[in-house]
């Protein structure tokens, strides 16, 4: 017979049967008819059954129907014991739910390939040397005249493509009040094709749109812009738009998923690198370089090719360094490029959630652990209530392997449909997380699709965890011994020895995760109460852009305009706000002397801007308006230590070098409070401050297209953004707001990473401690039913309540203490992996490990309350009346 046609005949039931039965009695009728007694006629023909049972070995797969029968008997167990069984599958439910969503994750960023030709043939080309704080430092921004040379040394044996990181932008479509944002991004002109990226409406770039800078005012879009924009406009092509003082129009629409290679944002607009406006300097670096390997070209060569040109280009631009030192030159210089594999893409999303979503992961794995300990303690005393069915199985034949399928079977159907209800939770769990990595006003865009990469890991997981909580089970159960079952006698501690093991093993993973939480926890709230140096309550920041740049009376005319409205303290200007993501650095020498190696930042900021800020003046004056750029400069304490030793600087000069090569004398007229410029964790940088007035070598005043307004207010500040927004183009008809902010949300947007460690380790943690201890209070309340005999018989000769209560959870309670030691280990252990997400925090401060103990502590004695109580109030005439 037929593969297919016995597979069928699997689930035709009692229709099989009664084909068979027909046979058989076909060939019965046929003796009969040939003259046989019919008495005669079955008595020769033999056992019926025998003779059904095998032509249903013939008719079907064996082995696939005593599948069947055990999953339709397990479907029946499951009902018999509905509160359990739900039970079960909500824990497991919880835990598969929270992997599946880790997964989704962790797949969407890092290990989902882009949707190009040869991703596997991809990669970035990084910088590793020291940094100007002396630390080992990496970084993958080039200056595209670098760029160029480095392209022109490979191109035999690689391809280079320059993208610059995925920003949003402002632009119009009509008029310039009616402004958008766009994530944007300058990409060679050569890119879709080397990457295989076929347009699906137009044209995209080729490499003579690349060409000259500024001149080629061309755009393609990506196929989800043009869907969530434009509606799938056929018409699109050719619409033009506003950015800065460019107006570009659209060639052309990517094809569908290219959304840019950066995992976490979706770019909407392309342009070429040669609309850059930096694109021609030498000492900005802006831009990414991908390379795609051509087949067969050997790695090391192309490396040690793009090293050499990238350190001669270095040694030539450092030639404007201010007099800086051989040992200061070298260390600079000292670079080593690398070439690191990007087939899933490259973004800053990636690099800072990595080692974030890989604890996630084990974190659920670690809740997953602690679910399938308990289900599988609860499988234990199942097997151990049905030890009798067991016995009965083995003596009629059953084997062990026949009766391993029937428990796993059983714990598989747990599985599934755990897995299908975290299934539905991480659907929406998921997206949900994604939205609590970057601050609201920036939030990732990433895609999460449940193709069959996910259906594939639910199903392996689904596995894995009946393996995990059904084998052992499954093993205890076959091993039954049919005569001592059938007698009612078993080894008295056998079942709760494996039980006691299960709870160390929940015990230990639930300190390993509330251990980890708690220093998740604690880094976020010191980080958050982190001091600034200055104050961010009531402060607006308002990012102003003008089509043109403006002369500097017209940001001085718009920041008086504000200063007259109600509600406004005080209103100054700067390049850009503190902590606000941008930085501006470059050397300093003191006195004509050379550079000591080490980089001074820079803000531009205008007279009044300390007073809005709430920055302590410690010596000199504030700026006057008068005062320009170059000229004057306000410095910090820390710039005060490192270039005058802490000597008050105010009076003395410093130099910087320009792009020309040129020195620019700045005299201190102030010392000013040590303030975070970039980030909440890293060290107080050197910093001086410069009038934001600047002037030209003719010493004509500038003009800036961009500036950010902050606004101290008396008011609620989010209630007062409104209003600004209106008034901000009242007072000058040429600017417009495109972006306002609180300096409290810029603030809290370094602790998102932090913040989302925490909230999602904390909830682990608590599902942990429930998982944990609903698994201990099974053991006890099993414990008590098994030796409720034995406690009848103490309490008859005169056992107090509190030797009851001591013999029930002696054991159990010696494992806790033996899981908790044991989770005290994995704790010091693992922390060393993952002590730089910490700030400011010990894993062998007391309470990191008091809390842990304490929580499970307190969990263990709620837990072991309930069978407590039931042991001391055992009736002992009823005990041995029963017996």
């Amino acid at each position: 017979m037929a593969l297919w046609s016995r597979i069928r005949n699997v689930f035709r039931g009692d229709h099989l049967n009664r084909e068979i039965d027909e046979e058989l009695e076909s060939h019965i009728q046929e003796a009969i008819e040939q003259g046989r007694d019919p008495l005669e006629a079955r008595r020769a023909f033999g056992s019926a059954l025998r003779h059904r049972e095998g032509s249903r070995d013939v008719k079907l797969v064996v082995w696939l129907e005593s599948l069947r029968a055990d999953a339709i008997f397990g479907w029946r167990q499951l009902g018999k014991t509905k509160v359990t069984s739900a039970a079960a599958i909500l824990s497991l439910a919880l835990a598969i739910g929270a992997c599946m969503s880790a997964f989704r994750l962790i797949d969407a960023l890092l290990l989902r390939p882009l949707p190009v030709a040869n991703p596997e043939r991809l990669y970035d080309l990084w910088r590793q040397g020291i940094g100007p704080d002396g630390k080992p430092h990496t970084f993958d921004e080039w200056a595209y005249p670098d760029f160029q040379l480095m392209r022109a040394a490979v191109r035999n044996q690689a391809e280079l493509i320059a993208v610059s990181r995925a920003e949003p932008a402002d632009l119009t479509y009509k008029s310039d009040q009616e402004i958008e944002k766009a994530y944007l991004q300058y990409v060679s002109g050569w890119m879709f094709s080397t990457l295989g990226v076929r347009p699906a409406l137009g044209r995209v770039f080729s490499e003579n749109d690349d060409l000259r800078p500024g001149g080629h005012p061309y755009a393609v879009i990506s196929h989800n812009y043009w869907t969530h924009r434009f509606g799938q406009d056929r018409n699109v092509v050719g619409r033009t738009f506003h950015m800065g003082n460019e107006l570009y129009e659209i060639a052309g629409v990517t094809e569908a998923p290219f959304t840019g290679t950066e995992p976490g944002t979706m770019v909407d607009i392309f342009v070429p690198t040669m609309m850059n406006p930096v694109v021609i300097r030498n000492d900005s670096t802006w831009h990414r370089t991908l390379a795609i390997v051509r087949p067969g070209a050997a790695l090391e060569p192309i490396r040690q090719k793009l090293d050499a040109t990238s350190r001669s280009f270095e040694e030539e631009r450092a030639k404007g360094f201010l007099g800086m030192s051989k040992e200061d030159l070298d260390q600079w210089l000292n670079q080593t490029v690398l070439l690191e594999p990007a087939a899933t893409g490259v973004s800053d999303l990636q690099s800072e959630t990595r080692r974030p979503l890989a604890i996630l992961g084990v974190l659920v794995a670690l809740v997953l652990l602690v679910a399938c300990a308990n289900v599988a303690n609860l499988m234990t005393a199942q097997a151990s209530a049905r030890s009798r069915e067991m016995a009965v199985r083995v003596s009629i034949g059953g084997g062990q392997g026949r009766l391993v399928q029937l428990v796993l079977v059983q714990s598989a159907w747990l599985a599934l449909l755990a897995a299908a209800v975290g299934g539905l939770s991480a659907w929406w769990s998921g997206p949900f997380v994604v939205s609590m990595i970057n601050p609201p006003d920036n939030p990732p865009r990433l895609r999460l699709p449940a193709d069959w990469r996910v259906l594939g890991f639910g199903l392996a997981l689904a596995l894995g965890v009946t393996l995990l909580f059904g084998l052992v089970p499954a093993l205890r159960a076959s091993s039954v011994n049919p005569v001592s079952a059938l007698k009612g006698g078993e080894h008295p501690h056998s079942k709760r020895r494996l039980m006691h093991m299960l709870v160390a093993v929940q015990v230990a993973f639930c300190f390993l995760v509330l251990f980890v939480a708690g220093l998740f926890v604690t880094t976020f709230k010191r980080l958050s109460y982190q001091p600034t140096g200055f104050s961010a309550d009531q402060v607006l920041v308002l990012d102003t852009v003008a089509r043109n740049p403006q002369p500097m009376e017209f940001w001085d005319q718009a920041a008086e305009h504000l200063r007259s409205l109600p509600g406004v303290d005080t209103v100054a200007l700067a390049d850009a706000p503190l902590l606000g993501g941008s930085s501006w650095n470059n050397f300093v020498s003191v006195n004509g002397g050379t550079s000591n190696g080490i980089l001074s930042y820079m803000r531009g900021v205008s007279p009044g801007w300390l007073e809005a800020m709430k920055i302590d003046l410690k010596d000199g004056r504030d700026f006057r308006p008068s005062d320009t750029d170059p000229g004057s400069a306000l410095v910090n304490e820390t710039f005060a230590k490192v270039y005058f030793e802490g000597a008050d600087p105010v009076g003395k000069a410093f130099d910087l070098a320009t792009n020309e090569g040129a020195r620019l004398r700045y005299q201190i007229v102030g010392l000013v409070r040590d303030v975070r410029y970039r980030n909440l964790r890293e060290p107080i940088l050197p910093q001086f401050y410069v009038p934001f007035h600047s002037v030209d070598a003719s010493g004509a005043l500038g003009k800036k297209a961009r500036a950010t307004l902050l606004v101290r207010t008396s008011v609620a500040p989010r209630s007062f953004a409104s209003v600004l927004r209106e008034e901000v183009p009242r007072a000058r008809p040429e600017f417009r707001v495109s972006r306002i902010r609180t300096q409290l949300e810029i603030n809290r947007s370094h602790t998102v990473r932090e913040r989302l460690l925490a909230t999602l380790a904390l909830f682990f943690a608590i599902v942990a401690l429930l998982l944990a201890g609903v698994g201990l209070y099974g053991v006890l309340h099993y414990s008590v039913l098994q030796r409720r005999r034995e406690i009848g018989i103490r309490i008859a000769v005169g056992a107090q309540a509190g030797g009851i209560a001591r013999l029930v959870i002696a054991d159990v309670f010696s494992m806790v203490l033996f899981g908790s030691a044991a989770g005290v280990g994995l704790g010091m252990m693992s922390v060393r992996l993952i002590e730089s997400l910490f700030y400011q925090v010990k894993a062998t401060e007391l309470q990191m490990l008091a809390i842990p103990a304490l929580a499970i502590l307190a969990g263990a004695l709620l837990a072991a309350l309930r069978p407590i109580l039931h042991a001391v109030r055992i009736d002992p005439s009823s005990m041995l009346r029963a017996e």
